[in-house]
């Protein structure tokens, strides 16, 4: 291949991505204005709460709680190495709050509930049921788009804080049960070194990325191709998008609230 053909190629790549990116912002504001303008869908809003929030709490606790866990291990084992055993609850705390919590529980999300908003939506699609929608004068944008991304921007911050509860759970348990550390002064250096802005940084995340699970499902399955296949890259391409965005969301954010 020539020099010419392959900068075209890569040039024909960019315009690609770049035209990606356009569409799903696009996407994106015509999600988040159909939430502010009425008619409203209570049942769907209520359901999609249930779904995104409720029915998550299950996997979002494991995966917290086994982290917490885990993290207590690991950092008493490196700080053993410089006999700094002690800082085992103060980075935890700060681990799971600021790091570790909104991550898993948005990947959680991005694995769980963007997969199935992406399958239903894409589903309804084959089978032509928004087109019904169309015809019965009901937006799909504000049917099916704007309830589950407003009940994402609800309920996957009460997620992450609920995540980040039980990984310093996790992390006591190990620790005072393992790692011989007082339950009463562990405690208290985990209060102690949390600050507020960690607490904060942890919601305003678990809102970034409950967002962006939810758009990333619904655009992937309005966008989906006919047929079982169609269906399927929609779930697929959806998930793997969700947790690109996400991790890329989570650099942003540390940056910006570490700038503060």
């Amino acid at each position: 291949m020539s020099p010419i053909s392959l900068l075209g190629e890569l040039g024909r790549a960019i315009l690609n991505m770049l035209a990606a990116f356009g569409r799903v912002a696009l996407f994106a504001l015509d999600a988040v204005s159909h939430i502010f303008r009425p008619p409203f869908y209570p049942r769907e809003f209520g359901i999609a709460l249930l779904n995104i929030g409720w029915l998550s709490l299950p996997v979002v606790g494991l995966t917290a709680i086994f982290t917490g866990g885990a993290l207590a291990l690991q950092i008493y084992a490196g700080g053993a190495r410089f006999n700094a055993e002690a800082v085992v609850p103060q980075i935890v705390a700060i681990g799971m709050v600021r790091e570790l919590g909104p991550v898993l529980v948005g990947l959680m999300i991005a694995a769980r509930v963007t997969s199935s908003i992406a399958a239903e939506i894409a589903t309804m699609k084959v089978t032509e049921q928004i087109d019904a929608l169309v015809t019965l004068s009901t937006h799909p944008m504000k049917y099916l788009t704007a309830p589950r991304v407003l009940a994402a921007l609800i309920t996957v911050p009460a997620l992450v804080a609920v995540g980040d509860i039980i990984g310093i759970a996790g992390g006591y348990t190990v620790a005072t049960q393992n790692l011989g550390f007082n339950p009463a002064a562990y405690l208290k250096n985990t209060v102690d070194f949390l600050e507020a802005r960690d607490i904060v940084s942890s919601l305003v995340k678990g809102a970034a990325f409950g967002v962006i699970a939810a758009i990333m499902g619904c655009y992937y399955g309005m966008s989906s191709g006919r047929g079982a296949q169609g269906v399927g890259r929609a779930t697929k391409g959806s998930v793997e998008a969700a947790a690109v965005l996400i991790l890329a969301a989570n650099f942003v954010l540390t940056g910006v609230f570490f700038s503060l």
